[in-house]
């Protein structure tokens, strides 16, 4: 028996995933990474203009995505749907794993949450921005080349099974449990 999910058993899990709120959700789980490869489970964190979520190391790491290696503010966040997480690997201690930063029950798909969708987070609010968030060696290395085909797939990436990019446009307090939601 493999310790990855199969591709099928992911599809299985496609219908739950589309039914999550589309208007109005919540903030499952809330990682802060501290160093490459760190994770620290909070319920609660802050988030700032230039440092995104307050003691994360986005800020400090070096983005290959960048020209001079500075870190990119649209690529701050990274927020997944825990339906899709939760299809992918069944214990939920392994979800900070994927390297998101907020796992949340909430529809993320490109017709839902497109670039440019403002999102309350407590009383924090993000933007989704254009840059695609996708499944990468290390995820696949995580959870099976399976989940990769999975969160890379069209399907895949119109639900944005992989999740979203974000900035923070309004610096705020988010606490598991809080909600997320549309800004209109």
């Amino acid at each position: 028996m493999s310790e990855f999910k199969t591709l099928g058993e992911m599809e299985a899990r496609l219908d739950d995933i589309r039914e999550a709120p589309s208007e109005k959700g919540s903030i499952a789980m809330i990682v802060i990474r501290p160093e490459t490869n760190e994770r620290a489970v909070t319920v609660s964190c802050e988030l700032d203009h230039e440092l995104g979520l307050v003691g994360d190391n986005w800020h400090a790491r070096v983005d290959k995505h960048t020209v001079d290696g500075s870190p990119d503010p649209r690529r701050q966040l990274t927020i997944m749907n825990v339906r899709a997480v939760a299809a992918i690997t069944d214990t939920e201690d392994n979800w900070p794993l994927a390297g998101d930063q907020f796992y949340v029950d909430f529809d993320l798909s490109e017709d839902n949450t497109p670039p440019g969708t403002q999102l309350s987070l407590g009383d924090a609010v993000v933007e989704v921005t254009e840059l695609p968030h996708l499944g990468c060696g290390k995820f696949g290395n995580r959870f099976g080349k399976d989940a990769n085909m999975f969160v890379n797939s069209e399907l895949g990436k119109s639900l944005h099974l992989r999740g979203v990019n974000a900035r923070v446009i309004k610096p705020g307090t988010v606490v598991k449990g809080d909600c997320i939601r549309k800004i209109s």
